[in-house]
């Protein structure tokens, strides 16, 4: 089965959804690519290449089994040959398209592609993303996607030399979170892997020293305000207070996104979801914490941190998932769409 891939453009299609938007997405686009793109997605010439790449998804149900092992959770393999998005070849042809495109935000993602390349190679391009992310006006905001990746230097790279203090806003999983804290010995970094349901008093540790040692802080040379984290059970929108509005909306948006998309319907159908979410928890493991029970009527809880606001919703989560591939794309742009950011 062929279908959109690419985590641009995955999020490139779910905005565009909503009619009144227009989209310009900047990647390898070959002509099957093209061809499935919604209508209002713009791809500039210099993006088209005459073949497609692809990336070879497996997907797999909970409670399926390979040879000894058996899934916990439904979940897929991605294999990718890619040489394009693995050099991030359209970055160039990308911010130099803004200037006439004139966009009101702009999502970035790939970083994780250059995995496969070498160190002076990640290192040479990397350092080439930066001086094009800094040459995009400061009064757009900038979203960056991050996905699984397993060379911690790398990712310390990502983290340290000046990529998160560019943008202002960054979406990430439980494995990305996790893995980040690792590479940069952050908070509850010895944690080796998440058994179960991730923690939410962890998860709002790691996410609260982001924003306190990489985002804007009174007079850090940084942009970044907002993180979205998702993960099957719970998604948490942290936000640097005075810089987003709306959060108990987009954080719902996104939540409910991952019910239909995973499910395939159109909208929530609750014979086809459950709540995996812990019903209570506390907010931190690091000082003293509130503790939370969840009230179906407010399915969104807030609570605050050192000027920091975190939004909290439980997820439906689909029974039979039809595909879950995409679905942090689908989540994050969702999430967007409901943000209000405050001009700076």
């Amino acid at each position: 089965q062929l279908y959109v891939g690419g985590n641009a453009a995955l999020i490139g299609q779910k905005l565009a959804t909503n009619p009144d938007l227009k989209i310009l997405l900047c990647g390898p686009v070959g002509p099957k690519l093209h061809e499935l793109l919604e209508d209002n997605v713009v791809v500039p010439p210099e993006s088209m290449q005459e073949r497609d790449e692809f990336h070879l998804i497996l997907e797999y149900q909970a409670g399926e089994q390979w040879g000894h092992v058996r899934a916990p959770a439904a979940n897929r393999f991605i294999f990718s040959h890619d040489l394009s998005n693995g050099a991030l070849n359209m970055l160039e042809v990308f911010v130099s398209s803004l200037d006439e495109f004139q966009p009101d935000l702009v999502v970035l993602s790939g970083l994780h592609m250059m995995e496969g390349q070498s160190k002076e190679m990640q290192h040479r391009r990397l350092m080439e993303a930066v001086a094009s992310i800094s040459d995009i006006p400061t009064d757009i905001p900038i979203h960056l996607e991050l996905a699984s990746m397993t060379d911690q230097d790398f990712m310390s790279n990502i983290m340290h030399q000046q990529v998160f203090p560019l943008v202002n806003s960054i979406g990430l999983n439980e494995q990305e979170l996790l893995f980040l804290t690792q590479s940069a010995s952050g908070p509850h970094a010895s944690l080796a892997s998440w058994s179960g349901i991730p923690d939410v008093g962890v998860v709002s540790d790691i996410l609260f020293w982001i924003l306190k040692e990489h985002g804007k802080m009174a007079e850090r040379a940084s942009d970044l305000t907002r993180i979205h984290f998702h993960t099957l059970a719970y998604h948490i929108l942290v936000t640097v207070d005075g810089h987003w509005g709306n959060q108990a909306a987009a954080v719902a948006a996104g939540a409910r996104a991952a019910g239909t998309q995973a499910c395939a319907t159109d909208t929530i159908d609750t014979s086809k979801v459950f709540l995996k979410a812990p019903l209570e928890f506390i907010t931190s493991h690091t000082e003293a914490p509130s503790k939370i029970s969840l009230n179906p009527d407010k399915p969104v809880v807030h609570w605050h941190r050192e000027g920091i606001s975190f939004h909290f919703t439980p997820v439906l989560v689909c029974k039979d998932p039809v595909r879950t591939v995409g679905l942090g794309d689908a989540i994050s742009a969702e999430g967007l769409l409901y943000s209000e950011v405050y001009p700076h």
